[in-house]
């Protein structure tokens, strides 16, 4: 399969780059620079030079394309309104040129974006909620239209994804402990985050582009929770800095623009996925990884 991957030169894309090519697919990725298109190019995938505002470039490679992964998103939190609703426009585009197909479409979402009624696990049955609410939750709002349009398209919703380097969300607390100099939680700190090592992410990703079922939900969570202070207990003895609770009233004042998030409980269940697409995550737990960064380096 011709697979075209925005996002090919970020952390999970250039993880599934290997992924897909070990499993006999040609991939394409999108690169907007020399740097990008060398690192590409080294991993044997073919290149389309663009970004995410070419849309006319978007289209033509989606068009192009046997199955499409769209992995890319602006983490930037102070615009997340913004970005939310430019990647409605790129999840639109690219999937014009595929609509009415048996064509995979891959957008990636997050668990995070579910919330929890009762207190357990969300699932993958489980609606997002309002981009009016959650501005982030354009980019399911979006695949549903695609769905409703006759589209194959299946949304990827994703927990932390690590490995011994890269942390995602949690490289923010990293760099708040050294910026205060000491690692926070708040309240009892039993708030959790699900999680999944990323060489079982990108298979799942290959699975769900190879099985997945049009407008199917998939949630590439291994490890369902793990306690926001466990991960603190686990980054204080890496940065040999102190742990302590705050009150909820100190969130802002110490996690400032992270406030929400860090207070928030996000569980999440994957075995659904795990059901529908025999899907069976082997690699590290995420406290291992953390264990094992290099503190040294940041």
């Amino acid at each position: 399969m011709r697979v075209f991957l925005a996002g090919a030169t970020g952390f999970i894309g250039s993880h599934l780059i290997a992924e897909l090519i070990g499993a006999g697919h040609q991939v394409v990725g999108l690169s907007r620079s020399d740097a990008g298109t060398a690192k590409l190019t080294e991993t044997g995938a073919d290149v389309v030079r663009g970004d995410l505002d070419d849309l006319e470039g978007l289209r033509a490679a989606s068009a192009a394309a046997d199955g499409v992964i769209h992995a890319a998103f602006n983490h930037d939190f102070a615009n997340v309104k913004q970005h939310s609703e430019a990647d409605r426009r790129v999840i639109a585009t690219l999937g014009e040129a595929l609509a009415g197909s048996d064509r995979p479409f891959i957008v990636t979402s997050g668990t995070g974006l579910v919330q929890s009624r009762t207190g357990d696990p969300v699932t993958e049955a489980d609606e997002p909620a309002s981009s009016t609410d959650v501005p982030r939750a354009a980019t399911e709002e979006a695949a549903r239209a695609l769905v409703a349009k006759g589209g194959r398209v299946i949304v990827m919703r994703l927990p932390q994804v690590h490995d011994s380097a890269h942390q995602g969300r949690i490289a923010l607390h990293i760099l708040l402990a050294r910026r205060h100099g000491r690692v926070a939680y708040i309240g009892e700190g039993e708030n959790r985050l699900p999680a999944a090592h990323v060489s079982d992410v990108v298979r799942l990703y290959r699975l769900a582009l190879e099985q997945g079922q049009a407008g199917a939900r998939y949630h590439a969570v291994d490890e369902q929770g793990v306690s926001l202070r466990a991960i603190a207990e686990v980054i204080g003895a890496g940065l040999k800095l102190p742990v302590a609770s705050i009150a909820p009233d100190q969130a802002d004042a110490y996690f400032g623009g992270l406030a929400g998030l860090a207070a928030m409980d996000l569980a999440a269940s994957g075995a659904a996925t795990r059901a529908a697409l025999g899907w069976a995550p082997k690699g590290p737990d995420l406290l291992s990884d953390l264990g094992a960064m290099d503190y040294s380096v940041g």
